[in-house]
């Protein structure tokens, strides 16, 4: 079935949104305003946050502990029920999750500005589910919408623990690696309604499997990267200041840093045999994109972790990870058209 053009640009659109999310995240996390607003989907019990203290109820701070309390209760009580009843004992077990962070102005308005990115996505994707519906009627195409409506649901409702559990580290990873999922199923909506994406990109079967492997490695970098954040977080907690955080992190980061050049190695190889058959320019897209992501990551380790450059390594690393799904959405090997 063909797709009118603007169905195919409003589906770009949602994918920019989802990666906005991802950027809104970022600037969060670098802020440290995770905590800005303790309540959700509501900030401080209103729709649109405070600007200044005295907009709040002087026991505010008591208040929002004991409802944060109530909700890592229930989440306890979830984690057992999974099985996972140490994990769950361990949240319980420790005070720090149920303190209240004073009022911050500036923090709030971070994360509530987060809170706006993630409901404009979720609004964007129930209206393409409401144009799909009436259009075009593709079993496929709304089931997948719907896919993501629920993922993207349970990212928010995942959101809302995060904030509950005072930016417990395993949840923020989760949290991460959500969205990633909800980037790969929007990317494969657009390969299905958008021409150009339709095309296939003929490899042969050993180099469709190293485009495989490289967006595995990708993927698994992420995961990493975020196990490294979270490692800040935690030298953050003992007074540990930018200068010396590279040389107290742990073996996340030199596994991490390892994989990136094994990554330029795969991609490097990957982009000399793309030259010398049909250059397909997401082939290249990608190893450009791979270069500013590995300056950023050096600029991290070696630059005193600049604020900006944390956001820019993740989105990078965020982007590649797209462009790499829709290059093995397309692929197809030499070998399958025998």
């Amino acid at each position: 079935m063909a797709y009118s053009k603007g169905f195919i640009r409003f589906q770009w659109t949602i994918l920019i949104s989802i990666y906005l999310i991802v950027v809104a995240g970022s600037l969060v996390r670098i802020t440290g305003s995770g905590m800005g607003c303790p309540d959700w989907p509501k900030c401080f019990g209103q729709w649109v946050p405070p600007t200044h203290k005295s907009e709040l109820p002087a026991d505010y701070r008591e208040k929002f502990a004991e409802k944060r309390g109530k909700k890592i209760d229930k989440f306890c009580r979830f984690l057992s029920s999974i099985g996972l009843k140490e994990t769950a004992a361990k949240i319980q077990a420790d005070p720090t999750l149920r303190q209240e962070e004073p009022f911050n102005v500036s923090k709030t308005w971070t994360e509530y500005g987060n809170r706006l990115v993630g409901f404009l996505a979720g609004n964007l994707l129930l209206i393409g589910l409401i144009w799909a519906i009436i259009k075009y009627r593709q079993r496929k195409i709304i089931g997948l919408i719907v896919l993501n409506i629920v993922l993207m649901g349970i990212e928010g409702w995942f959101g809302s623990i995060v904030v509950a559990s005072n930016l417990v580290p395993w949840t923020i990873t989760v949290h991460m690696l959500l969205a990633l999922i909800i980037i790969a199923v929007q990317l494969y909506i657009v390969k299905l309604v958008s021409v150009r994406q339709k095309g296939t990109i003929e490899f042969t079967s050993t180099l469709k499997w190293l485009a495989i492997v490289v967006l595995a490695i990708t993927f698994y970098q992420l995961f990493l990267g975020t196990q490294v954040r979270e490692y800040i977080d935690a030298l953050t907690k003992q007074g540990f200041g930018r200068e010396s955080w590279t040389e107290k992190l742990g073996w996340a980061f030199y596994i991490h840093r390892t994989f990136s050049w094994l990554v330029l190695v795969l991609m490097v190889i990957l982009v000399w045999k793309n030259e010398k058959m049909k250059k397909y320019w997401i082939v290249r897209s990608a190893f450009i994109v791979l270069g500013i992501e590995l300056t950023s990551g050096v600029l991290l380790a070696y630059a005193n972790m600049p604020g900006l450059i944390q956001t820019s390594h993740l989105v990078f690393a965020a982007v590649l990870f797209g462009i790499l799904t829709m290059l093995v959405f397309r692929l197809k090997s030499a070998s399958d058209q025998n």
